[in-house]
């Protein structure tokens, strides 16, 4: 099926239809966020399975029950999805935890108000356009990819679901208010998850003992996560996702992409981001 047959064009960028309906984008546009809110910020396929483990389990001081009985969805959910609109938000305690795949000047008015905390997670767009390729194949409710050739164009160009990689990083890295967002990038986490979590929690004033930590950390290993029922989107049903073809939680590595990508598809991706990235002075690790 087609992008005019899946998607919804909101703001400018592709939305698969069947997961942001009007109503639910209302209900983000409208939505009241509070000072202590917690908001995980990614573009798709860059370690948002991986931060919805994490975070839970530094606000709950190592405590394993919600990431055992709540599915990642739930536990820390996409405000723009539709699920978001029945899951009582509002009744929530605080702090609450969310997620969101948008842009930031496409996020709602409460949030540039009332500015809650923000960890906006990066990851070498070679490797993000690597699993996004695995996963679109996968889904009912995302357009194929097609050729590797074709689906690299769509992918340099935004013409994928949320959009430009480009805009989406470049957009976060430009935010006001930045003593309120913690940036970090996929590639850190795996050279070292302890410091990773260790820093997380002190972004988000939370002191845990290195026993805590060291444990929460062994605890988010990918092996580990891959294994948890509540984060490897196996209760999703087949019709949907079919994990037979590619595994959700796929490899959880960095630079699959030297696996996936011809030389002259990675040469051409490099002038792309070389063009694209001129102006930005932050120091990506994959740089």
């Amino acid at each position: 099926m087609t992008e005019a047959e899946l998607y919804t064009l909101y703001k400018g960028v592709f939305l698969p239809s069947s997961l942001h309906p009007p109503q639910s984008l209302k209900y983000y546009e409208d939505f009241t966020f509070r000072p202590d809110d917690i908001l995980i910020v990614t573009y798709p396929k860059s370690g948002t399975t991986w931060m919805q483990e994490i975070v839970p389990l530094i606000i709950s001081g190592g405590d394993p029950a919600s990431v055992e009985t709540l599915p990642n969805w739930d536990r820390v959910p996409w405000l723009e999805e539709h699920r978001a609109c029945v899951l009582n938000l509002e009744q929530r305690p605080s702090p609450r935890m969310f997620t969101t795949h948008f842009r930031n000047n496409m996020m709602p008015p409460s949030f540039f108000e009332v500015k809650p905390k923000v960890i906006y997670i990066m990851r070498n767009p070679k490797d993000v356009l690597t699993s996004s390729f695995h996963y679109f194949g996968t889904t009912s409710f995302l357009v194929k990819p097609g050729p590797q050739s074709d689906f690299l164009h769509k992918f340099l160009n935004g013409e994928v679901m949320f959009g430009s990689w480009f805009d989406h990083v470049k957009g976060w890295l430009n935010a006001e208010d930045k003593e309120r967002i913690m940036y970090i990038s996929y590639e850190e986490m795996i050279m070292d998850l302890k410091d990773s979590v260790a820093r997380i929690a002190e972004f988000l004033e939370r002191s845990l003992d290195v026993a805590v930590v060291e444990k929460i950390a062994d605890r988010c290993l990918f092996k580990k996560m891959k294994q948890n029922n509540m984060s490897n989107y196996s209760l999703v049903p087949t019709e949907y996702m079919d994990q037979t073809k590619s595994k959700f939680l796929r490899k959880g590595v960095a630079g699959d992409w030297k696996n996936q990508l011809t030389g002259a598809e990675a040469e051409h991706f490099d002038a792309v981001y070389k063009d694209k990235m001129k102006d930005v002075t932050y120091k990506f690790v994959w740089d």
